[in-house]
């Protein structure tokens, strides 16, 4: 299910964007717990990529996939066509659906409830204004090389920061 993510920028004066992927994961050992995040930026034009992961000791899933996404378009050195791709519904819902709403209110949900993880939200939200962004859900655990990888990566992460790491 590939869906547009608000206007988000990108330039207008018809400059060609360079086009890449960003494939995102989130984990967390208990909710809250320990957590791991990681992404795979891959260049479309070159085949190039990049692979980086990261953890928290004491955090959500939720945060941990915004994360993911963050770290991912902090990545980037100049604007881009971004093709997210990610298994966490709440992070693209939350692009796609809640975001602009969410900025209208205050960060307020519709109940009247600050926004959880409102940190993270601002950040994405500033870090995507520069960028043309598609978001594209996948099933998680479902066979993704991309999507395996970085689960890989963010369960690796936790592990280290068991051990005294990262």
């Amino acid at each position: 299910m590939a869906a547009h993510a608000p206007d988000h920028g990108g330039p207008t004066d018809g400059t060609a964007l360079p086009s890449v992927r960003l494939f995102t994961d989130g984990a967390c050992s208990g909710n809250p717990g320990p957590g791991g995040w990681a992404f795979i930026l891959r260049h479309d034009a070159s085949g190039k990529q990049v692979e980086r992961s990261g953890g928290e000791p004491a955090t959500t899933n939720n945060r941990m996939e915004l994360t993911a996404i963050v770290m991912g378009l902090r990545a980037l050195t100049r604007p881009a066509r971004v093709r997210l791709v990610s298994d966490s519904e709440y992070a693209l819902k939350g692009l796609r659906q809640w975001l602009a709403a969410w900025k209208k209110r205050g960060w307020r949900t519709a109940g009247k409830q600050p926004v959880k993880n409102q940190d993270l939200w601002e950040e994405l939200d500033a870090l995507m204004a520069g960028h043309s962004v598609e978001c594209e859900w996948i099933r998680g655990h479902a066979g993704h090389a991309e999507n395996e990888r970085c689960d890989q990566l963010a369960v690796e992460a936790i592990r280290a920061l068991r051990a005294g790491g990262a």
